[in-house]
């Protein structure tokens, strides 16, 4: 088993991903030096945990399958 549980739901991946890819193409779009890569590696990181179903700040605060919700 892996070192984490998927604490977000299928619908909640999905949105996760897309919210995350176009924040990422529209920071280089619309974005010019150091800001366009910070602002692109924070989508990165939101469609990254869309991706894998894992959500850190969910689990710390106990939200999610398992949690609080």
């Amino acid at each position: 088993m892996a070192f984490y549980r998927k604490n977000i739901g299928g619908l909640h991946q999905a949105v996760r991903i897309a919210l995350g890819v176009a924040v990422t193409v529209a920071a280089f779009a619309y974005l010019t030096g150091a800001a366009a890569w910070l602002v692109a590696l924070g989508g990165g990181g939101f469609a990254l945990t869309g991706l894998v179903g894992y959500c850190p700040m969910c689990a710390m605060a106990g939200i999610g399958r398992g949690g609080v919700s």
